[in-house]
């Protein structure tokens, strides 16, 4: 998971630390490799930097991290916004180890200021990730136990779960808990850190969440490459901590 600190409206400096955390990530040994919610522009960009930038995807710069996979040969879930027609998208593209994208999930609760530029996707159907079915959930997805309980009966086995949600009023409160409780289906949460004009993230948790119990907790202020290993039989992790990488912060590139 890339616990990364996100500068809003930075496009070209978030894609820089996103690729070089890949990297870190893949040198590593990681196999799976989840950026936070919203990981290019962050949460509030659209007053910074407006929208005109948001292209069909893959734009060039995904064509590129697609490029770099075909060397790495990992899963890369990678969370970008997306036009389609007349429409914006909070969307994560979750890209194969052959560089192909081998499935989309567009964020579905998006009633947020923050988000209003974008448009609600209508579907929530697993991703088969080296044959195992992934439920993709971006952020406040978890929210409500709908889109879980959904993607579940379509046959999901476990959840990802990209994220820009801190502690505060409209923090988490259980929810990420919850589903997992009411599902069965373990939860991995890739949140991230830095702030934002109203938003802190230094305290958000990246999570790996069980049975309504949190498994693997990681905040920190600085961006953090964090691995740990899974058992894809039991769906249980293998590690009783993450290991944890921190990268050199990046102002300028």
């Amino acid at each position: 998971m890339l616990h990364l600190e996100t500068v809003p409206g930075a496009i070209e400096r978030n894609r820089y630390v996103i690729v070089e955390a890949i990297k870190h990530a893949a040198a590593t040994g990681a196999e799976w490799i989840v950026t936070p919610e919203l990981a290019v522009c962050g949460l509030q960009f659209a007053h910074l930097v407006g929208t005109d930038w948001i292209e069909p995807q893959p734009d060039r710069w995904m064509q590129q991290v697609c490029t770099l996979n075909k060397t790495l040969k990992r899963i890369i879930f990678l969370s970008c916004p997306e036009r389609d027609g007349q429409r914006l998208y909070n969307s994560v593209f979750v890209i194969g180890p052959t560089g192909e994208i081998i499935g989309t999930h567009r964020k579905i609760n998006v009633l947020s200021d923050s988000l209003s530029w974008s448009s609600p996707g209508d579907k929530a159907s697993p991703i088969e990730c080296d044959g195992i079915q992934v439920g993709v959930l971006v952020c406040a997805d978890v929210y409500t136990p709908n889109i879980a309980r959904s993607m579940k009966f379509e046959g999901a086995q476990m959840f990802v779960s990209p994220a820009s949600w801190g502690p505060g009023l409209h923090g988490p409160n259980g929810e990420w808990e919850q589903r997992t409780h009411e599902t069965g289906l373990p939860l991995i949460v890739c949140n991230r850190t830095g702030t934002e004009k109203t938003l802190d993230f230094r305290k958000a948790p990246s999570l790996v969440v069980r049975d309504g119990v949190r498994l693997l907790t990681h905040t920190s202020e600085r961006s953090a490459v964090l691995t740990f290993d899974w058992d894809f039989d039991c769906m249980v992790p293998r590690s009783s901590r993450y290991s944890i990488n921190y990268i050199r912060k990046y102002d300028t590139f």
